[in-house]
């Protein structure tokens, strides 16, 4: 059994809005020595899968500053500070869409790189998602929200037009669930 590493020193080493980053200095259960991690320290987050009745999911477009590229992506963000993931992922959603749904399902919490960071990303399923507002977007988003037919999924993915990771993950997620229902 691999045994976990004692952590002797911990500080902060940079800070800013979304993440700071800290220096562990832990030792090696094996060999004794001493060896420096640094660690992204980020709030979790949460991911949507929204369906409307008839099968379409509500996918939404954004600028990306990390590849300096617009992505497709589904609704999400930021857990705030004491804020529950399913509480998140509703106002994520709203936020970001104007959609709501009446029926959530937990698919799964995945941590996104465990070798550096410490968060958790929650995906969520909204089933039945009715436009009820026009978004409230966060001064540093510009989002465009599209309708699209779920099963043109898996071709966006195959396109590249749909890249990001977590986004992926979540519809592997979502097949997970399907298996589930359809075995039992």
């Amino acid at each position: 059994m691999i045994q976990e590493w004692n952590r002797i020193k911990s500080d902060n080493v940079f800070s800013c809005r979304v993440f700071s980053v800290r220096e562990d200095i832990s030792v090696s259960p094996y060999t004794s020595r001493e060896h420096d991690f640094y660690v992204i320290e980020a709030p979790s987050w949460v991911n949507v899968i929204a369906l409307t009745e008839n099968m379409q999911i509500v996918l939404i477009e954004q600028y990306r500053h990390g590849i300096s590229s617009n992505t497709i992506e589904i609704p999400g963000g930021m857990v705030d500070q004491g804020e529950k993931p399913i509480n998140s992922a509703k106002r994520e959603l709203l936020e970001e869409t104007g959609y709501e749904s009446n029926k959530w399902t937990f698919l799964g919490g995945i941590s996104p790189n465990p070798a550096i960071q410490n968060n958790i990303c929650y995906t969520f399923l909204a089933e039945n998602v009715k436009k009820i507002r026009e978004p409230k977007f966060d001064t540093a988003e510009d989002i465009m929200s599209v309708l699209t037919d779920f099963d043109k999924v898996p071709e966006l993915v195959k396109q590249g037009r749909i890249n990001h990771s977590l986004v992926i993950t979540a519809f592997y997620l979502y097949t997970l669930l399907l298996d589930k229902e359809i075995t039992g």
